[in-house]
C-alpha cells in the first residue's frame, strides 16, 4: 500500500483535474509547435501546482515533502503530458536558489518562479561535456565587480522559454579542473543568445536549444554560492535528479502497461482476443511484476529522501532500473500493438520515442552502472581491509 496523506490524495485529484482541463487538451498543438505555451506555467502557478516547496512568503506551500512532487510527476505522465517538463523548472532548477542562493536572490527570483511568470533552465551540457563535467569548456573570468562569461551549451531543456538560466562555467585561471562557478544569466543580458529549437526523436513539445555566451557580463549579485565550488553544488543535487527521473520512468512504464493491456483485450488474432494468447499473458505478467517491484523501491527512495538519507548509489539504482523497465515495457507495448504500434496516432508509438531519452538524461544507464559498481567494489575492498 503506497503511503500518501489525506491532503496529498486531495492534491492528486485536484492536479489530475487541472491537467485534464488546462494542459492535456493543448498537448497536440504544442507538439506541432515544438514548444509549450508559456501560459501553461502561469496557469499552474496561479493554482499552486508549479512549485510546492518554497516558503509561503515566496508564494509556495512551504512543504518540502517530496511526495508532492512525486504526485505531480506521476499524474503528468498518466495524463500524457510529459512533454510539459514542469518538474525541470520546479524541482530540478528551483531548489538551487534554496540551497545556494542568498536571501536577496531568493527574494528577487522565487516569487515569479512560483507564479510561473519566470521560467527556469539549467545549462551544464556541452558537445564534449555531458556526464563528464570535467570536460566543460565554457569559462567565467573574474573581473572584479562581475564575471565575464564565454562559451556555449547544448541540449538545454526550456532553452527557448527560459527567462533565467543557471549556467555552469569553469573559473579562468583556477588550478583545479573542477573549479566551477554557477552564474544566474537572465533573459536580455547583452551577449546571451539562443540557437534554434532543436528537433528531437521524441518529446517534441519540450523546447530544447543551444545557448551562446559571448562576453556576457554577469554581476556578482548573480553568483550562486561560492565561486569555485560549482562542481560540488551540481553533484549535490544529482541523487534527487535521478530520483525525479525514476519516478517519471516507472509511472510512464505503468501507463504503457495499462494502454497495452486495454489494447490486447480488444485486439483479435485468429478469432480470439490477443490477451488470451499464452505469450501475451506471460510477457504482460512479467512486466506487471517488474513494474510493481521497481515502484516499491522508488517509493522507498522517496521516503529515504524525505528523511535525508538518499544516497548517490540509491539514486543511481532507482534511475537505472526504472528507465530500463520502462523501456522494456514500451518495447513490448509496441510489439503487442503490431503494426498499429508503429503509427503515430497510437499513444504507445509516441510514448516509445518520447521515452528513449530516459536512459540517457540525468546520467546514462552505463554511467549508473559505473556508480553502482564502484560502490559495490569499494564495500568489497573495505570489508577485506577491515
Amino acid at each position: 500500500m503506497r503511503s500518501f496523506t489525506e491532503d496529498q490524495v486531495i492534491f492528486r485529484d485536484s492536479y489530475r483535474k487541472f491537467l485534464a482541463s488546462e494542459i492535456a487538451p493543448h498537448m497536440e498543438e504544442w507538439r506541432e509547435a515544438g514548444i509549450v505555451d508559456r501560459s501553461a506555467f502561469k496557469k499552474a502557478g496561479d493554482l499552486g501546482f508549479l512549485m510546492i516547496w518554497p516558503e509561503e512568503k515566496y508564494g509556495g506551500m512551504g512543504d518540502e515533502d517530496f511526495r508532492y512532487e512525486q504526485i505531480i510527476i506521476e499524474e503528468t505522465a498518466r495524463s500524457g503530458c510529459k512533454g510539459w517538463y514542469n518538474t525541470l523548472h520546479s524541482r530540478l532548477v528551483g531548489p538551487y536558489f534554496k540551497r545556494f542562493g542568498t536571501e536577496e536572490q531568493r527574494d528577487r527570483f522565487l516569487p515569479k518562479c512560483v507564479s510561473g511568470e519566470t521560467i527556469l533552465a539549467i545549462a551544464m551540457t556541452e558537445p564534449g561535456a555531458g556526464s563528464d563535467l570535467a570536460g566543460m569548456r565554457t569559462t567565467a573570468e573574474d573581473k572584479g565587480d562581475h564575471f565575464l562569461l564565454n562559451g556555449s551549451k547544448t541540449y538545454i531543456s526550456n532553452g527557448i522559454n527560459s527567462d533565467v538560466v543557471i549556467v555552469a562555467a569553469k573559473l579562468t585561471g583556477a588550478e583545479k579542473k573542477h573549479a566551477m562557478v554557477l552564474l544566474i544569466v537572465e533573459r536580455g543580458m547583452e551577449g546571451f543568445e539562443r540557437g534554434r529549437n532543436l528537433k528531437k526523436m521524441g518529446m517534441p513539445a519540450q523546447d530544447t536549444a543551444e545557448l551562446f555566451f559571448n562576453n556576457v557580463k554577469v554581476p556578482k549579485a548573480n553568483v550562486l554560492g561560492e565561486p569555485g565550488r560549482g562542481f560540488y553544488y551540481l553533484m549535490e543535487g544529482l541523487a534527487e535528479e535521478r530520483l525525479i527521473s525514476a519516478v517519471g520512468s516507472i509511472a510512464n512504464g505503468r501507463k504503457a502497461f495499462d494502454i497495452t493491456r486495454t489494447y490486447v483485450m480488444d485486439r483479435k488474432l485468429f478469432g480470439r482476443p490477443l490477451a488470451e494468447q499464452q505469450n501475451t499473458q506471460f510477457r504482460m505478467a512479467e512486466m506487471d511484476a517488474e513494474i510493481d517491484l521497481v515502484q516499491v523501491y522508488v517509493d522507498h527512495c522517496v521516503a529515504e529522501h524525505n528523511a535525508g538519507r538518499l544516497t548517490s548509489n540509491m539514486g543511481a539504482k532507482a534511475k537505472m532500473m526504472s528507465s530500463e523497465v520502462e523501456w522494456k515495457m514500451l518495447d513490448l507495448g509496441v510489439q503487442l500493438h503490431g503494426g498499429a504500434g508503429y503509427m503515430d496516432e497510437y499513444p504507445i508509438s509516441r510514448m516509445f520515442t518520447d521515452a528513449r531519452v530516459n536512459r540517457i538524461l540525468a546520467g546514462s544507464s552505463e554511467v549508473m552502472r559505473l556508480i553502482i559498481g564502484r560502490d559495490v567494489f569499494s564495500e568489497h575492498y573495505k570489508s577485506i581491509l577491515d
